[in-house]
């Protein structure tokens, strides 16, 4: 197992990448004590079996400098294959500006091959590799050192065996023609905004029943202030405040730092300071704000006069197209977007792109009663009226 410490090794791995087809990538990172992900490995393989053809290289050196990695994701001739990319490309898109090129992700390539929804990585490596992992080291803390080699043959696994399931799953892809379907997939891992966390827009991740106006607008602004304080200090937000104390701290709206005493779910180290400092402000700020500029729920779907029968039958038309395509039916369509369907809108995702050809365009034609379903005993099928 090679490991490199220095930005000279890493550069003669990336050189030798360059000249390959693909590259499988993994990381190892810390986030529990921070907002920002801390990258303790990064694990690389390329085709081969050699004991230079795979190495991890570690970022914690002071040594080594990852911009030949970064000049590697760049490379536009070599595929960069990770298995449920985001925590990894969020990552290098703080750290680097930059989202690796051309991308290719092994669990949404499985899901299109008809593995299941969001299948991970230990049951493609058994379906596929047709081995199994070591889970002895799943639980490391990746920041200390030195590391055992039995941790890194277990971080060196992520990238070894991915090798052979891309190769297959490139290939499935290949033969069934679905590789547009990935491609469209892939356009929210590859665009920059998916990795931008933007204080004002915070609340908007905020489950709440209560949609009055005045509410969210103070949810509005104690979210933002946790987000920015978070990212300022680079610290959890739950170490901030939870969503459910940010909820009661709404509902009480305090004036004054003292108030906080009487708040059941805020942490003890956020009723003084800075935080307590900021809710109040944050309060005041949501309760100032004129009427005409508090956010405005999402009410579009409340009164939505859904058929149940055609629900129904959009839910059974599902049911077949996911075994015609042997696709997992939530990447096809939500229930919320059949029941959405069944209510006369038709902006929803499975009306676009690849979902419209499997599913969109006969759920039309359904809805307006041009087709039929009908069994033949064994299966569904769709029956021209």
């Amino acid at each position: 197992m090679k490991t490199l410490t220095t930005t000279d090794g890493l550069a003669e791995f990336c050189n030798r990448a360059a000249n390959a087809p693909y590259v499988t990538v993994d990381t190892e990172f810390l986030r529990e004590r921070s907002y920002y992900s801390k990258l303790c490995l990064v694990q690389l393989a390329i085709p081969g079996n050699g004991d230079d053809d795979a190495v991890i290289v570690d970022p914690l050196e002071d040594d080594l400098s990852l911009e030949p990695l970064y000049e590697l994701f760049r490379n536009e001739n070599v595929v960069k294959v990770f298995h449920a990319a985001r925590q990894d490309l969020e990552i290098f898109y703080v750290d680097a500006d930059l989202i690796p090129a051309p991308l290719f992700d092994t669990q949404i390539a499985a899901m299109v091959c008809g593995f299941g929804e969001q299948v991970g990585y230990e049951t493609l490596v058994r379906k596929i590799a047709k081995t199994s992992l070591d889970k002895t080291s799943r639980f490391t803390d990746w920041s200390r050192r030195p590391l055992s080699d039995a941790q890194k043959k277990y971080a060196l696994a992520d990238v070894t065996h991915l090798r052979v399931i891309y190769e297959y799953l490139e290939a499935k892809l290949h033969e069934t023609k679905r590789d547009r379907w990935v491609a469209e997939e892939l356009q929210v891992l590859t665009n920059p905004e998916t990795y931008i966390q933007r204080p004002e827009d915070a609340w908007q991740r905020v489950k709440t029943r209560n949609l009055s106006a005045r509410f969210l607008g103070i949810v509005r602004e104690l979210a933002r202030f946790r987000e920015t304080h978070a990212q300022t200090r680079n610290i959890p937000r739950n170490r901030v405040y939870k969503d459910d104390a940010m909820l009661e701290i709404a509902s009480m709206k305090p004036a004054k730092v003292k108030e906080l005493s009487r708040l059941r779910l805020l942490l003890r180290e956020a009723r003084h300071g800075d935080i307590a400092d900021g809710i109040i402000a944050a309060v005041k700020a949501g309760l100032d704000c004129p009427a005409e500029d508090l956010p405005k729920p999402d009410r579009s779907r409340e009164n939505l006069k859904v058929n149940p029968a055609l629900a129904d039958l959009l839910r059974v038309l599902l049911k077949a197209k996911t075994e015609d395509y042997a696709v997992a039916s939530k990447l096809i369509a939500s229930a919320a977007d059949l029941d959405a369907i069944a209510a006369g809108e038709r902006d929803v995702p499975a009306m676009s792109g690849w979902r419209r050809d499997v599913f969109g365009t006969d759920a039309l034609r359904l809805c307006d009663g041009e087709i039929a379903l009908a069994t033949d005993g064994k299966r569904i099928k769709a029956v021209e009226l």
